[in-house]
């Protein structure tokens, strides 16, 4: 087995300075950073780029998919990038997409939980990066393609350590790719209904990806992969995003398999809604399109988060879902109705891994009285987590389910994403391709063991990155021996559509008369659907 490196580059450069030599010689000892004119150089279809080796992993940081998308270009589809004639250099991250970014870096545990890497925010963000072992040397390895989460409004493709594609692609031989495009309003205005110019305006966030897509299918090759084995996997928003792809006719032929983490739609938002916002936005702009594209970023997203909201008050909202900016039902890039529904469709033969965690938001990760909450104190928790539902009912429900868990646990279950997660797969499992669903339940020994198992845990897992995202799982040897196990499971996955491995054996199929899922825990064991019917009171 290949050893892990962890280090970001800054300490890795730091580190290999401060190194003395020592009498018999040490694989750590040798250089790590490789960088120069001839070194880490790749032919893309736009031109060469140049990025490093680093730990003998091949890296590239920032390579252009599309222009910038500031001006004319803000509402339109992604164009290609013009062509150049020198090389590139790629090597750091490009800007996040625009998005507000206040508060991030509060000094806080949440802060330091995370520690968000936001290096730059701007419309110049059509860009990807890339990990792989080789450079056009015939192999095909499998492609893992990373779309981050952060709903539809926030978040980039380095948004935390975890997200580092280094470990994965030196440890599976892969090649990682991950990658930003447009959000919030600004992805997906929806001005269909005021200029034919802009028909496709709501959903250019998610053609960004399938642009993205595309440069893989055309450039991949050049980095060693294989165009015609390319898995998306997203987590939170990410993963809705992932659902969304794979139901979209466009998308044949550029995804091979799907992963979908703690985040996942099966519809998206009504274009009677989205359109009738639009023409909103526009009217208070005073119907003048020059204005919305030549306003500064920042500026268009505050006006029309605030026409967005004037708009929902006006209407109560009707049509809205998970937001006014997000994918829309436009009918021809994104299906109307409940997406997988045709048996035949373009997503009929992707096989798919669904999964969430047990606790998405530890409410006493820093209020430890929380600890202590009876099943009758959950009452007014539930009551604002599910409105307009029977509380009472939902906690004996969940009770009688895991009676095992203390109340705090419980909250846990019942305020997880698992009831989506469920409607999502039980939307694909009308298709003929297998289906996995897994349930991510290891238990970080911080906060004096109260962080459970919460939202963005489950990444660094996948990626071999336990002990990079060191503040989410404490390193060492116990979060490493699980990240071994689904690493495998992703790898065997990513190569042969079944996450069925040495290190990861008996992960049955999912179907909905079953419901099993494989609890993802020190100990990993495939349960059956025993939330069932206290989920059922959620819906």
């Amino acid at each position: 087995m290949k050893p892990f490196h962890f280090l970001p580059l800054a300490l890795c450069l730091l580190a290999s300075c401060a190194q003395q030599p020592t009498q018999s010689p040490d694989p750590a000892d040798e250089q790590q950073l490789y960088i120069g004119d001839n070194i880490a150089v790749a032919k893309t279809q736009y031109g060469y780029v140049k990025g490093y080796i680093l730990h003998g992993t091949y890296t590239y940081l920032g390579i252009p998919y599309g222009k910038t998308t500031e001006g004319e270009g803000r509402f339109l589809p992604a164009q290609a990038p013009t062509a150049w004639n020198d090389t590139l250099p790629t090597v750091f991250y490009a800007a996040s997409a625009p998005q507000f970014t206040e508060g991030k870096y509060a000094n806080n545990y949440y802060t330091f939980t995370d520690h968000w890497n936001y290096y730059d925010v701007g419309e110049d963000c059509l860009k990807l990066n890339v990990w792989t072992q080789g450079l056009a040397d015939g192999k095909k390895r499998p492609v893992l393609f990373w779309i981050h989460g952060g709903g539809f409004t926030n978040g980039n493709g380095i948004e935390q350590d975890g997200y580092h594609g280094e470990n994965l692609s030196r440890y599976g031989d892969v090649v990682f790719v991950s990658v930003n495009h447009r959000l919030g309003p600004i992805g997906f205005s929806d001005f269909s209904a005021v200029d034919p110019r802009y028909a496709d305006s709501g959903n250019v966030g998610i053609l960004d990806l399938v642009e993205a897509l595309r440069w893989v299918k055309n450039n991949i090759e050049a980095f060693g992969g294989d165009p015609a084995n390319v898995t998306i996997m997203g987590q939170s928003g990410g993963g809705a995003k992932v659902c969304t792809l794979v139901s979209m006719d466009e998308c044949k032929g550029l995804i091979s398999k799907a992963v979908a983490l703690s985040g996942n739609i099966y519809s998206a938002i009504d274009q009677n809604y989205s359109s009738a916002l639009g023409q909103y936005i526009y009217q208070k702009a005073g119907r003048n399109m020059k204005k919305l594209t030549s306003m500064p970023w920042i500026e268009y997203l505050r006006f029309a988060n605030e026409a967005a909201a004037e708009f929902n008050q006006k209407t109560k909202g009707n049509g809205m879902m998970r937001g006014a900016f997000g994918p829309v039902a436009d009918g021809r890039h994104i299906p109307k109705g409940t997406f997988f529904q045709d048996p035949n469709g373009a997503s009929a033969n992707v096989p798919m891994i669904f999964s969430t965690t047990t606790c998405e938001n530890s409410i006493s990760r820093t209020n430890a009285a929380l600890e202590t909450l009876t099943d009758e104190q959950l009452v007014p928790f539930v009551e604002r987590s599910k409105p307009g539902r029977d509380a009472k009912a939902i906690i004996e429900a969940y009770r009688k389910a895991l009676p095992d868990k203390s109340g705090i646990e419980l909250l846990g279950y019942i305020n997880s994403s698992r009831d989506r997660v469920i409607g999502a797969i039980n939307a694909k499992a009308v298709q003929p391709a297998p289906l996995y669903l897994a349930w991510f339940d290891w238990q970080p020994p911080l906060f004096d063991g109260r962080m459970r198992a919460f939202h963005c845990l489950d990444i660094c897992f996948w990626f071999r990155n336990t002990d990079l995202m060191v503040t989410h799982t404490g390193g060492g040897a116990r979060p490493r021996a699980l990240s071994t196990k689904m690493a495998d499971a992703l790898l065997a996955f990513m190569r042969t559509g079944d996450p069925n491995c040495a290190s990861l054996h008996e992960w049955p199929r999912y179907t909905p008369e079953t419901g099993q899922s494989m609890l993802l825990n020190d100990d990993c064991h495939v349960v059956d659907d025993i939330d069932r019917d206290a989920r059922a009171l959620l819906q």
